[in-house]
């Protein structure tokens, strides 16, 4: 069994700040800490299940040197492999190859959620909506996006109340979720305890890839259309001359094809 786990900072328990999830602020430490032991636990817990092959993707821009590079490399867990320093949701080869499902660890909710902690979708500061379809998605829906167009389902996810109910209400009610904090405003939270944060992420990690009662692959209708409003129309000439993205309002962006792959790849075509 081979399974991705796909990891952000935000959703993490004990952290609610921008300065624990940012480098060169001295709470950064603290996060990167709190966020190697929940990862930890995803892999522990993927080991138990009988996962052959564990691929784990720093998916946290922290900034600087430390863009996608948030774990302690020193902390981490044997019995997998991590991608570091790729950009954000750009990683397909574990698909490519052959892959069986995909996991959350510490994400958080779409931007505008007023639970959600460290809410955003992407960028804070240049999107304010992503949709796909018509329908909102935060950046689990991306991903989770991304994976079904290889036929790859999404079946855990850790992280707040607000992303919890978020990626259930997406992809439907077989995914395990494990809520480590319950938010109560953007910057606030009732946390659990890290070490019960981390037993609880073990064992839903363990517990959902031991059922098989998985959700589907979450694989919108074609042809896709993935639209993004910008927080304001000057973001918008960053999309200009892309083939198969139009500029359809003043901070509004739309890119369409045959699948939700494509029309990313041609949205959001960074390279590592």
């Amino acid at each position: 069994m081979r399974v991705v786990i796909f990891c952000d900072m935000e959703g993490v328990a004990c952290i609610e700040t921008w300065e624990q999830v940012t480098a060169g602020h001295s709470l950064y430490e603290e996060g990167r800490r709190l966020y190697t032991d929940e990862v930890n636990a995803a892999v522990r817990g993927a080991r138990a299940a009988g996962a052959t092959e564990i691929t784990v993707v720093d998916c946290h821009g922290a900034g600087g040197a430390y863009n996608f590079k948030s774990f302690l490399a020193e902390r981490l867990e044997s019995g997998a492999q991590y991608v570091l320093g790729h950009p954000w949701g750009r990683y397909i080869e574990a698909f490519e190859r052959g892959c069986d499902a995909i996991l959350f660890v510490g994400a958080h909710a779409m931007a505008g959620t007023a639970d959600g902690v460290l809410c955003h979708t992407v960028s804070s500061e240049a999107w304010y909506n992503a949709s796909i379809n018509g329908t909102l998605v935060g950046e689990s829906g991306i991903l989770a996006a991304i994976a079904g167009s290889w036929n790859v389902p999404a079946i855990f996810v850790s992280g707040d109340t607000a992303t919890c109910r978020e990626v259930t209400a997406l992809l439907g009610p077989q995914v395990v979720t494990a809520e480590v904090k319950r938010g109560l405003s953007c910057f606030s939270a009732v946390h659990l305890a890290p070490r019960d944060a981390c037993s609880l992420i073990e064992t839903g990690v363990a517990r959902a890839l031991s059922t098989r009662n998985w959700p589907k692959p979450y694989k919108p209708d074609s042809p896709v259309t993935f639209k993004v409003e910008l927080a304001g129309p000057e973001r918008a000439s960053d999309f200009r001359g892309r083939q198969g993205v139009e500029i359809v309002g003043p901070r509004t962006v739309i890119s369409t094809a045959a699948t939700f792959w494509e029309a990313w790849n041609q949205f959001w075509y960074r390279q590592a």
